[in-house]
């Protein structure tokens, strides 16, 4: 230890977001993003849409970051719209928390699988999707207002179900049977090959 007194950070709180806090969420768009700004209305929308979900983390009563996770009908993938932490709460663990409640909103929904774009130049937000489990599955071109790619990710909601080897019943005497380099074997001469 240092000698300096350990500070105790409050916990990081994760709620729904409300119309009130539309200026802090404008407020960390501005202070997070250069290009591709939110607007208020649409920040609007996502707030009283139901195709949305909007996630507000709070520190001590002040809004600390937020996700947004949209649902497109018919079908059973979820969409991890944006998502930023306040500057004044980095490493404080709400980008991860974050990312965690989104995916878990889109559980509560169905889905199946959360997928994001991400700026190409972004490696600090790559790094951590990729180190949350997801893949890289494509790209797309001349996406961003900068003219930069969004490199797209999907990460599995749901596990996978185990695939059972396929058996093959018991062979009956009665069954003629092709044995090793394809030599038949009848149904009462069973040759070694």
């Amino acid at each position: 230890m240092t000698g300096r007194a350990v500070r105790h950070l409050p916990p990081t709180k994760l709620r729904r977001g409300h119309l009130a806090d539309l200026d802090a969420l404008l407020a960390i768009e501005h202070a997070v993003f250069t290009t591709d700004i939110l607007s208020r209305r649409s920040f609007r929308r996502f707030l009283t849409g139901r195709n949305a979900t909007a996630i507000v983390a709070e520190h001590g009563g002040k809004v600390a970051g937020y996700a947004l996770v949209l649902y497109p009908p018919h079908s059973k993938l979820a969409r991890l719209y944006s998502i930023a932490v306040a500057p004044h709460s980095g490493q404080r663990g709400v980008g991860p928390l974050l990312l965690a409640a989104a995916e878990e909103a889109a559980r509560r929904r169905h889905r199946h699988a959360m997928r994001l774009e991400v700026h190409e130049h972004n490696t600090r937000a790559i790094a951590r999707y990729e180190k949350s489990g997801y893949r890289l599955f494509g790209r797309r071109r001349d996406y961003y207002d900068d003219h930069a790619d969004a490199l797209r990710f999907e990460k599995p909601l749901i596990p996978e179900p185990r695939r059972r080897p396929k058996v093959s019943p018991a062979p009956t005497d009665s069954a003629a049977r092709i044995g090793f380099h394809g030599a038949y074997l009848g149904r009462r001469s069973r040759q070694s090959i």
